[in-house]
């Protein structure tokens, strides 16, 4: 499954997600901090949807309630509750 989930209160514009299975596939922000978001999508690509979301929810960037991390766990919660 393919999916894009526009992000709130981060430099990220978007993420790009594909899960097969409940496994992250691929992860792409588009906008945000360059390296920060490179390396984030390569850690949790091969991960369970369910534990990137476990190590990166509630994630806060300069006291803005949510980060790119927070916002990657909350797209990938909406694409298992809709899957």
């Amino acid at each position: 499954m393919k999916f894009t989930y526009k992000t709130h209160r981060t430099c990220s514009r978007s993420i790009d997600i594909e899960l097969e299975d409940g496994i992250v596939k691929s992860v792409r922000f588009n906008g945000g901090c360059s390296g920060n978001t490179q390396g984030i999508a390569a850690l949790v690509e091969g991960m369970k949807a369910e534990d990137v979301i476990a190590r990166c929810r509630n994630i806060d960037c300069n006291g803005r309630g949510t980060s790119c991390p927070d916002q990657l766990a909350i797209a990938l919660e909406q694409a298992l509750q809709n899957n």
